[in-house]
């Protein structure tokens, strides 16, 4: 499937439009919660950065976990007709996944508590616990 150059957000693909930024924040909100990922922290952007609507940080109990919850959702990001691109899948300590919209980060706990992204990018507000 090809996807059309359209501004961000407007996505749509040669079947019809795509998922909207909060319908893919949603996508993978519930994917992540299937995976069983532990600690699940979203953060919204909009306003505030124009990298993405939200930023989505996670754990893993183990590299084998992450790599797993990683490829499932990026899975699940094609098949709802959005792109997404993988970083750092090979080791799978720290997984970025960019989905244009939302990037998520997943981690192992000790590398997630090393760089601690919630506190980076928090603005001073309290990041939202996810409970998909």
């Amino acid at each position: 499937m090809e996807l059309a150059t359209v501004p961000r957000g407007k996505a749509s693909s040669r079947n019809g439009p795509v998922l909207q930024p909060d319908e893919l924040h949603k996508l993978i909100l519930q994917s992540l919660d299937d995976d069983q990922a532990q600690e699940v922290v979203s953060i919204p952007l909009q306003g505030k950065s124009s990298i993405a609507d939200y930023m989505v940080v996670a754990s893993g109990r183990s590299s084998r976990q992450v790599a797993s919850m990683a490829q499932k959702l990026v899975e699940r990001i094609k098949q709802a007709g959005r792109h997404a691109r993988v970083e750092g899948l090979p080791t799978a300590d720290w997984v970025l996944i960019d989905a244009e919209d939302v990037v998520v980060h997943l981690f192992r706990p000790e590398v997630r508590s090393f760089y601690n992204l919630e506190r980076m990018w928090g603005f001073g507000d309290a990041p939202e616990v996810a409970n998909a």
